[in-house]
């Protein structure tokens, strides 16, 4: 049975029941989403308040489109929602990366497409560098293409709203900072809700285990960017006009370094566009699949 048509609803941090699952590893839990019927479709999570960055927050509304196409596994990135707490000192995208591994290994998937959105792309990067054998294309945006960061021609470093999460990081059950940090994440201020604030400081309150592992962890900075050439498979960078954590110069970046690269620039959208803008980015996703993958698009 197709489970897209059970994805209306209030927004929430939440999904249905029946779609999350969670393995156990070496380093706990591992968080991930499965819906949807086809060929899979492997999907990473993304950056944002930490904890509180779930997967049914960035992809609600635009899995709602994809699992119609494709069987979708959205593993959520280590701290930031339920999967860990992981306490670590190295590059913070490597943990991940092992995360989708796991999970992939746990599902016996063998070579996907992999889709990620802020941090979630970065990670899905690293593991077409890591294990190229596991990744047939990518779709990125709204991230660095290095754990660290790459320089900016024109931008200030660091962005504005990384400054409004170290303030929010710094006082996690501050409600008027996660609220400025939220509205730096998005172009349309009025997704920025009392009730959603209410919903990310109690998710916050009952995983503050993450948080803590995340003030106590050390991510070693590590550059992709000399790296980028090599990446001969298919990729769609999708980014945000408006995104003032990473600004849309970074896409020219994966532009002019991987020779297979496309980008998409979405307007009136910021930092997350599969939430903000979900009908245009996951139409952009699929019609990539269709011209770019071995197995098209899945009736």
């Amino acid at each position: 049975m197709n489970t897209a048509t059970q994805l209306i609803g209030p927004r929430d941090l939440l999904p249905p029941e029946g779609i999350a699952h969670t393995i156990d590893s070496p380093e706990g839990p591992i968080y991930y989403l499965d819906l949807g019927e086809g060929e899979p479709l492997v999907l990473c999570s993304a950056w944002g308040p930490q904890p509180g960055s779930t997967a049914w927050l960035l992809y609600r509304d635009a899995l709602e489109i994809l699992a119609q196409h494709r069987r979708c596994i959205v593993v959520e990135l280590t701290n930031y929602g339920h999967t860990g707490p992981v306490t670590y000192h190295e590059p913070t995208h490597d943990v991940s990366v092992r995360a989708v591994i796991r999970v992939m290994d746990h599902l016996g998937l063998g070579k996907v497409t992999c889709v990620g959105t802020s941090q979630g792309a970065t990670t899905s990067l690293d593991v077409a560098l890591q294990h190229p054998d596991r990744v047939e294309a990518l779709v990125l945006g709204a991230c660095h293409a290095s754990t660290g960061g790459d320089p900016y021609l024109l931008a200030n470093f660091p962005g504005e709203t990384w400054r409004l999460h170290e303030e929010s990081q710094a006082d996690p059950h501050n409600r008027e900072k996660l609220t400025r940090l939220m509205k730096g994440l998005w172009f349309d201020q009025s997704n920025v809700t009392e009730e959603l604030i209410d919903d990310l400081l109690a998710f916050r309150a009952e995983h503050m285990d993450h948080w803590e592992a995340n003030e106590r962890s050390v991510s070693v900075p590590h550059s992709n960017v000399t790296a980028l050439s090599s990446l001969t498979i298919p990729a769609l960078v999708i980014h945000g006009r408006f995104d003032r954590m990473v600004p849309y110069e970074q896409a020219l970046l994966f532009l002019a370094n991987m020779p297979t690269a496309d980008v998409l620039l979405l307007n009136e959208c910021g930092h997350w566009p599969p939430m903000e803008r979900p009908y245009e980015w996951a139409s952009a996703v699929l019609e990539f699949l269709t011209r770019n993958t071995t197995k098209g698009l899945a009736a």
